[in-house]
């Protein structure tokens, strides 16, 4: 799941210098002779300023040292019957130190500035000599060397570390032909979205598959992170498309830099991005996945430079500064941002025998559980330099959602020995159960909205993913409610069914409500729309992994016919501004969450249980597979236990 489109915010971007030819060919050889003269005018005013800085200087003898933003200087010892301190054959100078030395030492220093100035004239006289092509090539040049420097020292080795037991990486035939006709259509889906990217949007963060273009959002910054590529890797695995898998990790090996100015979302980044990563690394074992994903992870650690060790929303690549979105309560972090980096993180300690991943986020749950909770229950906000909840909002769809899934998966990547995440689970799942589920007039279960003590009928597409959750965490379970929890999966997936099947398009809106006689259908305009989301499919599929009833692979194979018809465009596939209209308007945007959750969703529920199955593997809030590391008895690269 990913939360709730965020509000656009401005973008400032300092304008690159501009090294091309001007725009009249006739003014060409005038503009560069005047731009050479400026840059003589600006080299000459500042010359002339530092002499003149130098010969205006008060009497430094007056001062206890001539300080140039240098170390006291060290001279040879000559002569210690004035007083000075002597110390290892050296005369440090201080109170009662010679002056005439001293007047020395500051005309030794002027004739080396003097110098220096007029070797650097002769050196930009030299420089403006010379094209502008020239200049250019050798300022390229120099941004390479600085470049594979900086290269060379993110790219040192890791520590070897033991794979956990991989199985079920591929494969999943499903033995009936009907069944593998639907798999195959999905797969073709798959290649009709990335092809396009391929050649509309390559190394954008995503496409616009009407206008042919790339396109991004401040989720990304202001950067082509190829966001597309990253996320739909393990997709492309998955479905045995290894040319275009081998075509998206040689542009990750060449061109996916981290160092740059741009600013990002900690939380998109990190389930994208660095989920996208490691799960590539486990599936394939290529190393540039994982060197990648402990380069951008260190990226991201300034985030959490606040006085609780609860991170930023955002963060700034190149500067490490870090700030939370303007329109959260109060200057908060939002629950489902910091609350979704534990998987993540405990995998990136794994890999790197370095525990401060896994500290960051054992911090955050230790201070969560510190914490009052307002009738049990965990609110979306929370200021990170307080340490106080913001709003009282409580939900299980954008803003909370994969905080719950993640204490649950926490558990279940640990091989079910993180006890305390699973209890955490079940005390938030029992308070959510008893103020947030209800059943409405016409016997639908639905997960409302708790604002302020008051009941909000209203449910998210992305809440559609809980019925999945709780099928997910119904073995294990408090007092033997394995049945009840299977069940309110169940429920919830049927609730969920409804607000797709009550459309015209037969694709759900991206929120419904429950009042009056409204039951599982937008009121709202601005909640009308449908943009490519998983979280309905995810459920199908996890309800057809533990029940098997094929009413699950019908729903699925619904939604794919109406993504297939309405959403499927030359240039790829774009989201729907109105599902309830039976002439759409198309919102021009290919998610990258497209490829790595709709697209893998579907196609797991038409494959057999034996692709990655989930005794073996855990998925990422993106959908990405890390494997159950086995951790009871053993430490991780051999210097790192997380018991």
């Amino acid at each position: 799941m990913t939360t709730p489109a965020l509000l656009p915010l401005t973008g400032r971007r300092i304008p690159p210098l501009n090294l091309g030819p001007p725009s009249f060919s006739h003014h060409r050889a005038t503009l560069r002779l005047s731009e050479k003269f400026i840059l003589l005018l600006i080299l000459s005013a500042f010359i002339t300023l530092c002499f003149g800085a130098f010969f205006f200087l008060p009497d430094s003898s007056k001062h206890k040292r001539f300080d140039l933003g240098l170390e006291d200087v060290l001279i040879p010892h000559v002569d210690t019957s004035k007083g000075e301190k002597d110390i290892g054959g050296f005369l440090i100078h201080g109170q009662g130190h010679d002056e005439h030395r001293h007047r020395e030492e500051e005309e030794r220093l002027r004739n080396k500035i003097r110098a220096d100035h007029e070797r650097a004239l002769e050196e930009a006289k030299e420089k403006l000599k010379k094209s502008r092509e020239t200049i250019q090539a050798e300022i390229e040049t120099e941004k390479n060397k600085v470049a594979e420097e900086i290269k060379k020292k993110e790219t040192k080795p890791l520590p070897p570390v033991p794979l956990p037991n991989l199985i079920g990486i591929n494969g999943g035939e499903p033995e009936d032909e009907d069944t593998r006709e639907k798999r195959e259509k999905i797969k073709e889906m798959m290649k009709h979205a990335w092809s396009n990217y391929r050649k509309y949007g390559w190394g954008h963060n995503e496409l616009k598959p009407i206008a042919m273009k790339g396109h991004s959002t401040n989720i990304f910054g202001s950067s082509k992170m190829g966001a597309t590529i990253v996320d739909a890797l393990d997709t492309l695995y998955i479905m045995g498309l290894h040319d275009e898998f081998k075509e998206g990790q040689e542009w990750i090996d060449h061109n996916l830099d981290f160092s740059v100015n741009s600013e990002v979302s900690v939380f998109e980044v990190n389930i994208r991005f660095i989920g996208g990563l490691l799960a590539a690394y486990y599936l394939s074992g290529q190393e540039v996945f994982k060197n990648k994903a402990v380069q951008l992870a260190g990226k991201l650690l300034p985030a959490f430079n606040t006085p609780t060790g609860i991170p930023w929303a955002m963060v700034n690549l190149k500067s490490g500064i870090g700030r939370n979105w303007g329109w959260a309560s109060a200057g908060s972090s939002i629950l489902a941002e910091f609350g979704t980096l534990h998987m993540e993180f405990v995998h990136l300690s794994y890999l790197t025998g370095d525990p401060v991943y896994y500290q960051k986020v054992m911090h955050i749950r230790k201070l969560l559980q510190k914490m009052d909770r307002p009738d049990g229950l965990y609110p979306n906000y929370l200021n990170p330099k307080t340490g106080r909840w913001g709003q009282h909002h409580t939900s299980v769809g954008g803003l909370g959602d994969s905080f719950y899934e993640y204490l649950l998966k926490a558990w279940l990547m640990s091989d079910k020995t993180d006890i305390e995440a699973r209890k955490m689970y079940d005390d938030a799942i029992e308070a959510i159960e008893k103020h947030l589920i209800r059943t409405s007039n016409g016997g639908l279960t639905f997960i409302g909205e708790w604002k302020n003590g008051h009941l909000e009928r209203k449910m998210g597409h992305l809440t559609c993913f809980a019925g999945g959750m709780f099928a997910l965490g119904a073995d294990g379970s408090r007092k033997d409610k394995a049945g009840h929890y299977l069940q309110l999966g169940a429920e919830i997936a049927h609730t969920c069914h409804e607000s797709y099947d009550r459309t015209v398009l037969k694709l759900g809106p991206e929120a419904f409500k429950f009042d009056g006689g409204a039951e599982a259908v937008a009121v709202r305009q601005n909640e009308k729309y449908y943009i490519l989301r998983p979280e309905v499919i995810e459920t199908y599929w996890y309800m057809w992994r533990f029940t098997h009833d094929p009413k699950y692979r019908q729903w699925g194979w619904e939604a794919t016919e109406a993504i297939e018809k309405y959403c499927r465009v030359r240039g790829g596939f774009s989201g729907i501004k109105d599902v309830y209209s039976s002439a759409p308007a198309y919102d021009d945007v290919q998610q990258s969450f497209f490829l790595a959750e709709t697209l893998k969703y579907l196609y797991l529920l038409f494959s057999s249980d034996d692709l990655l199955p989930l005794d073996h593997w855990v998925f990422n809030t993106e959908a990405h597979p890390l494997p159950v590391l086995h951790l009871a008895n053993t430490t991780l690269s051999g210097n790192l236990d997380l018991r």
